[in-house]
């Protein structure tokens, strides 16, 4: 095969962004030394998976795992999942018997966090309105300068006593 193009290889996968991937996966697996399948022919790595591609020289499921593989930063042996899910269970296991104790604690501590409430609120709303009058201060600076800016070009454009002489 002298030319190889993409609407060589697009039967192969479904969409051109999934063969674009693989292809460029694979083309960077040859560059880092990996052996071809098919003869190299003095083309690059891009056409050389390519060909393998539409030769079928690579399966289509390993081509996609070598990519998944590329791509995925934690891999898991099957006894790290196992005892992942079992420390999962546990937790949540535990969790469930300190949330039965707080709610017995949380009935006698209601009435103290309702006075603690009341003052959490008024302070929330004074932050906003701080926050309201800084805003505005800062526009109305704003607006000064621009008013500033917009007096001292003026004074720019008028002559100067000197210039009108010449």
């Amino acid at each position: 095969m002298a030319r190889i193009t993409v609407e060589d290889c697009i039967d192969k996968f479904s969409s051109r962004f999934e063969l674009v991937l693989v292809a460029s996966n694979r083309a960077r697996k040859l560059f880092s030394g990996e052996k071809p399948t098919v003869e190299i022919d003095n083309d690059k790595n891009t056409v050389i998976a390519l060909r393998e591609i539409a030769d079928e020289t690579i399966t289509k499921d390993q081509l996609k795992n070598d990519l998944i593989e590329e791509y995925q930063t934690n891999i898991f042996s099957e006894d790290e999942d196992i005892n992942e899910i079992e420390d999962n269970i546990d937790e949540s296991n535990t969790d469930e018997s300190n949330t039965d104790e707080s709610n017995t604690d949380e009935s006698n501590t209601d009435e103290s966090n309702t006075d603690e409430s009341n003052t959490d609120e008024s302070n929330t709303e004074e932050n906003e309105l701080n926050t309201n009058d800084a805003q505005q201060d800062n526009v109305n600076h704003d607006q000064q300068t621009q008013e500033t800016n917009a007096e001292t070009s003026q004074d720019n454009l008028d002559p100067s006593p000197d210039e009108e002489k010449f």
